[in-house]
């Protein structure tokens, strides 16, 4: 055998025995997520939302069901209140487009476990992560006849639902005010709660908590007031109302639908901005723990 027909031979020869020890090596298995810090308590995050001393990228994933995407308008409204608000210098929307689970309602340990089986971003370096789903069924705790719907919840320091279902059966009833109208004030009220407000990771400079309503404000017209969740129930109602998982995981905040249409029906017949703003308290709380 030539030299130049020896070469190609062993050339070949090695290269066949270095793909054929490569196959028998072992995978290494990926590297675990750690899913740890995005599986607090409402409110455990506040500082690091609003700062940028630990995390200078806002990431939040939006999942949701097919059909129910929240409006590119409700989104802008969102991403605007963001800034507003915390000193985040990088805040990114990604979409999670997801089948139906198929359920007539949602029970607060289904939404969490949809949130186990879906979720795709959790925080890494320098990027805090936020899960909100768009849920097509319910909250299992509705009581239509009694006029109480949930709009949305919040349940951990990054994870939050929206039953889009109810928004657009509750928007359709309005002629002046839009699903984006009821998608925005939702999403602005859970993600106050987010923000640690009222007293739920972030304290109250001067002290601003309904004494009847944990966690929400008692100034009037304030995005957080207990009115806005709880409508005209009773405020001795609330406990009733809070959604509990089998795990013993709770919702920080259950946002009632009608008293958000009656809110944003007044400020319409008043000419004021279809949405509330946080109120001076509120405000002064998320400066004193490193928001804006």
């Amino acid at each position: 055998m030539g030299r130049y027909h020896l070469g190609i031979f062993l050339w070949v020869a090695l290269l066949v025995f270095g793909c054929s020890k490569n196959s028998d090596d072992p995978q290494v298995p990926p590297k675990p997520i750690d899913k740890s810090a995005n599986l607090l308590g409402t409110g455990d995050s506040a500082n690091d939302i609003l700062s940028n001393d630990n995390f200078s990228t806002l990431l939040v994933e939006i999942a949701y069901v097919t059909g129910f995407r929240p409006t590119a308008e409700t989104m802008d409204n969102f991403t605007a209140y963001l800034r507003q608000h915390t000193f985040k210098t990088d805040i990114q929307m990604v979409y999670n487009e997801l089948p139906s689970p198929n359920e007539e309602t949602l029970t607060l340990q289904e939404i969490a476990d949809l949130e186990s089986d879906n979720r795709t971003a959790y925080n890494s370096g320098n990027t805090l992560a936020i899960y909100i789903y768009f849920a097509d069924a319910p909250s299992d705790d509705d009581d239509e006849t009694a006029g109480l719907v949930t709009l949305g919840a919040v349940y951990r320091n990054t994870s939050m639902i929206i039953h889009e279902v109810t928004i657009k059966k509750l928007a359709a009833q309005s002629p002046l005010i839009t699903n984006a109208d009821v998608e925005t004030a939702t999403l602005n009220h859970e993600f106050g709660h987010l923000f640690g407000l009222v007293n739920l990771g972030t304290d109250s400079v001067n002290e601003h908590e309904d004494a009847e309503a944990i966690n929400h404000c008692n100034v009037a017209g304030c995005l957080m007031r207990a009115e806005l969740q709880f409508g005209g129930f009773a405020k001795k109602s609330i406990a009733e109302k809070t959604m509990v998982a089998q795990d013993g995981l709770v919702a920080g905040c259950s946002l009632s639908g009608q008293s958000v249409m009656n809110l944003l029906q007044q400020r319409n017949n008043k000419g004021l901005a279809d949405i509330p703003p946080l109120d001076a308290e509120c405000v002064l709380d998320l400066q004193a723990n490193g928001g804006k």
